[in-house]
């Protein structure tokens, strides 16, 4: 199977703010647990592909702080991009929430 997953409030998190405001992606915090579920999929022999929203409102690139967060956060994937577009609710046939999905 393909499998599309979100980085920020997925598979990171922050300390303090509202998930709206702009936010430093320099001090986002991975949340393992979450990575190792996703790294077991990677194991099963799914495809893995992180999309994020990153810098779709603001123009700034963020590939390279991405790329360089999920290596070191251990996060497993085939291929990682940005320019997901930004949205306040997504609604699809496929779609499953962060919280159902990791038990929260």
């Amino acid at each position: 199977m393909l499998y599309y997953v979100d980085i920020d409030e997925t598979i990171c998190d922050y300390e303090i703010g509202d998930k709206h405001a702009a936010r430093d992606y320099n001090q986002a915090r991975p949340i393992q647990k979450n990575i190792e579920k996703i790294n077991n999929l990677y194991d099963e022999g799914h495809t893995i592909v992180y999309w994020t929203a990153r810098g779709s409102t603001t123009g700034i690139n963020w590939y390279d702080l991405t790329g360089h967060q999920l290596k070191e956060w251990g996060a497993k994937h085939h291929e990682y991009k940005l320019g997901k577009p930004p949205y306040d609710v997504f609604i699809c046939d496929k779609a499953i929430n962060t919280k159902d999905y990791f038990g929260e």
